[in-house]
């Protein structure tokens, strides 16, 4: 890695600290407080006119859950050792506090937009009109990138590997499955989100899981590969890179999900943001680290497979598919509002372009991809990081009144 990702890398960190510490470590030392506003509230959900806090959870989720979560833990590690795992579990439990910062400023200078519901993310929270623009700016490439290219790719190779279909079929069904959903714009989105995110939870984790079961015994000697290799250089700067990668926190992307909800207090929301990161990372990254060092398998599928056999492998291929095609449902709604937010009006000429993405990426691969996703991320961050580490105060002030207030800090 050269300097100018280190010193990135070295942002995200003193960013989440910084965050931590001005929330006085709220996500690990009070997780009751924001378990009980945001699991606790599910059995109270009421209808919204809107986006409610659920669907702005499950829109986020299934952009943040990508291909990163499954092939990228796997490249980590063998790029980096086992000891990279360690260091995304840093990055969770300190970007749970970056999260929650930015979800929280993205809901409280959310604005009204076009046709009804709310828009909020980077673009409106940050001060600096500059700054603002920049993160805009860096935001289409990023989804066609990241959000786009690189998950089509994904979802091409897990169907042609497990039935040997054409890619260029694929990327034409996923182009026009995705056209279908992003015509209802946000609401219809948000709706497929909030289907196919438990869905693909429920499948990935319920795998590892038994794999887990399965390898008990092993576990601890796997944890104690995790905590030895984990001073090595190659192992941070691997696990640092992934684990922002794998919950998106400080790139400010997922806010823009977030900015959409109606919900009763900004602080509500951040705390969702906590748990998202909580889902991410630290349960979905963790059961694909510990499922592949257990088995010693070089990558994910392989790791399924030896201990479930095909089955193992179906289900790895099929969350994969799932994860890449939810997205970029996501990511392509990040690009709407930030054209959006450029030319003060839709752009009708991203849509067909997006689409035309899903079917490039299936067909040509990622190739150089991967080293325009880490620009595309570079730009989005340092404009966002800036403006957090000025605002994490506003974010603090709204925590407080929050907590205190009897009717709030409680399930609704």
């Amino acid at each position: 890695m050269d300097r100018a990702a280190w010193a990135l890398l070295g942002l995200f960190l003193f960013s989440g600290l910084y965050c931590s510490l001005e929330c006085r470590f709220f996500p690990i030392l009070r997780a009751g407080v924001w378990l009980r506003a945001t699991v606790g509230s599910l059995p109270k959900r009421r209808k919204h006119n809107g986006i409610s806090s659920v669907q702005a959870l499950a829109t986020a989720l299934a952009s943040t859950i990508g291909t990163g979560s499954i092939a990228g833990v796997a490249a980590a590690i063998w790029l980096g050792g086992p000891g990279a795992v360690f260091w995304m579990w840093v990055c969770a439990l300190l970007g749970m506090s970056t999260s929650f910062v930015e979800k929280t400023l993205s809901v409280h200078f959310h604005v009204p937009a076009p046709g009804g519901g709310w828009q909020g993310g980077p673009m409106f929270y940050l001060k600096n009109r500059l700054l603002s623009v920049w993160f805009a700016l860096a935001c289409v490439p990023a989804t066609l990138a990241g959000g786009n290219l690189v998950q089509s790719a994904s979802i091409a190779a897990s169907l042609q590997g497990l039935f040997g279909w054409d890619p260029l079929l694929i990327g034409l069904t996923t182009a026009l499955l995705a056209g279908l959903i992003m015509a209802g714009g946000l609401q219809r989105v948000a709706g497929a989100a909030s289907l196919l995110v438990p869905v693909m939870a429920l499948l990935y984790l319920g795998g590892g899981g038994l794999i887990l079961v399965l390898r008990a015994r092993e576990i601890p000697a796997a944890l104690g590969l995790i905590f030895q290799d984990a001073l090595s250089p190659q192992a941070i700067a691997c696990g640092v890179a992934r684990g922002i990668f794998t919950n998106e926190a400080g790139l400010g992307t997922s806010a823009m999900a977030h900015g959409a909800a109606q919900t009763d207090h900004p602080a509500r929301q951040g705390m969702w943001g906590i748990f998202e990161v909580f889902v991410s990372t630290l349960l979905v990254c963790t059961v694909t680290a510990l499922a592949i060092l257990l088995t010693g398998a070089p990558d994910t599928a392989a790791a399924f497979g030896a201990v479930l056999g095909p089955p193992g492998r179906g289900i790895v291929a099929l969350s994969l598919v799932l994860f890449a095609f939810s997205s970029i449902l996501g990511w392509s709604c990040y690009g709407n509002q930030a054209l959006r937010f450029l030319f003060r009006r839709e752009v009708p000429l991203y849509r067909p372009v997006f689409l035309g993405c899903i079917v490039l990426g299936a067909v040509a691969g990622t190739g150089r991809v991967w080293r325009l996703v880490d620009v595309c991320n570079a730009l989005l961050a340092l404009p966002n990081l800036l403006g957090l580490l000025v605002l994490a105060p506003e974010a603090v002030r709204l925590l407080e009144a929050f907590t205190s207030s009897p009717a709030r800090n409680s399930p609704g």
